[in-house]
């Protein structure tokens, strides 16, 4: 990558973001910015109880992705940088399903859209956006497999708003190129088929 690009990595949990951003920046020796679940303080509380905890947790997200989103615009235009899930997500998919769900209440709800508009005003979209789409069945099971205790009582129900959310919202998304990538079946880590694909598709965007 001559030119210096940020790179975002969309998709539902489970759906292979960190592996994909791990992926790219081995291959091209870049610099990954990955989801801070490990950061968050209120993350476990939130899934044990999604009503009292998810405006806490969804306000630390914000702020948190805010500041990671400035720190790439600084980096931006020195080397190219790779973000998994962004300031986008958070509100428009895991807030916008908090609410819907009753789990935000209207009052802090409507404060947050108010936080996150303003955030928008200052905030440049990535050169490319990669959105990553897995089945309700393949989340399950990469869940399972990974073995984050926090992740293995969430309701199947939440998941699957979350993957209808996930493809309206980029149904409307214009604010950069985009790819989409089926991840059922990719496998780019072992398959050299796969890793070669991949690649392709995603230098074609970016070169």
């Amino acid at each position: 990558m001559s030119t210096p690009r940020y790179i975002a990595v969309a998709g539902n949990i489970g759906c292979g973001k960190s592996t994909l951003v791990d992926f790219i920046c081995r291959q091209y020796g870049v610099q990954p910015f990955f989801e801070p679940n490990a950061e968050n303080p209120y993350i476990v509380d939130f899934y044990r109880d999604m009503k009292r905890w998810g405006f806490h947790s969804q306000i630390y997200f914000l702020t948190h992705k805010f500041r990671i989103h400035q720190h790439l615009e600084l980096e931006r235009g020195q080397r190219t940088v790779v973000q998994d899930r962004t300031i986008y997500e958070d509100a428009e998919i895991f807030a916008a399903n908090l609410f819907r769900r009753r789990l935000i209440n209207k009052r802090d709800w409507q404060m947050y859209r108010e936080l996150y508009a303003t955030i928008l005003t200052s905030l440049k979209p990535p050169d490319l956006m990669i959105y990553l789409k897995a089945s309700l069945r393949t989340i399950n099971k990469r869940i399972k497999l990974r073995g984050r205790p926090e992740e293995q009582s969430i309701p199947a129900s939440y998941l699957k708003a979350l993957n209808e959310l996930y493809d309206a919202w980029f149904k409307e998304y214009k604010r950069s190129p985009v790819i989409v990538l089926e991840t059922d079946k990719l496998d780019y880590l072992s398959d050299l088929v796969h890793r070669i694909d991949v690649l392709k598709t995603i230098e074609k965007h970016i070169r």
